[in-house]
């Protein structure tokens, strides 16, 4: 397998049962190396046993310029990113080490399949966080259903999506 591709799986190695805090540490290196999460300045970080996104506001991320609201595509781009990391984390989970090589191929290939996002209210804050549940996990893909809060713990967004694999 080439380089950047163990590298995007979370470079999780073959032959024994993930550790799962290894898995969280690695998925969220592999994110955080992405060209363009780092331009949008976007992290993923493990919170509590979970997979959390982070992102500070910037302006470069203001949409609405007259009241400095984060743009609606940052947080979409947000609650995406976290419901992939956190199906890969899933996928992980819940594979044995016979079939960590099937697993691996399944994390290289997740792609969204469709996202409906709500936004609840305006992007305002000094940095948003953004969480992930999976509602379904099947053998071809799954639903998650993410949620962004603001600094104040409050929700600005939610979005379900459906990642094929």
């Amino acid at each position: 397998m080439n380089d950047v591709k163990k590298n995007w799986t979370g470079n999780i190695q073959l032959g024994a049962k993930a550790d799962h805090d290894v898995v969280l540490k690695q998925l969220c290196k592999a994110f955080n190396s992405s060209p363009f999460f780092k331009h949008c300045g976007m992290s993923m970080r493990v919170v509590d046993d979970q997979i959390e996104g982070y992102i500070e506001m910037q302006p470069e991320l203001v949409g609405n310029v007259a009241f400095q609201i984060l743009h609606g595509g940052v947080a979409a781009t947000l609650l995406d990113s976290i419901g992939g990391v956190v199906a890969m984390e899933q996928l992980y989970r819940r594979a044995t080490p016979e079939d960590l090589p099937d697993t691996i191929k399944k994390v290289s290939r997740l792609a969204t399949v469709d996202m409906r996002v709500d936004y609840l209210a305006p992007g305002r804050g000094q940095f948003f966080t953004a969480r992930a549940e999976t509602l379904r996990l099947g053998r071809k893909g799954c639903t998650m259903r993410m949620t962004m809060l603001n600094d104040e713990a409050k929700p600005i967004a939610t979005a379900i999506a459906s990642y094929a694999f």
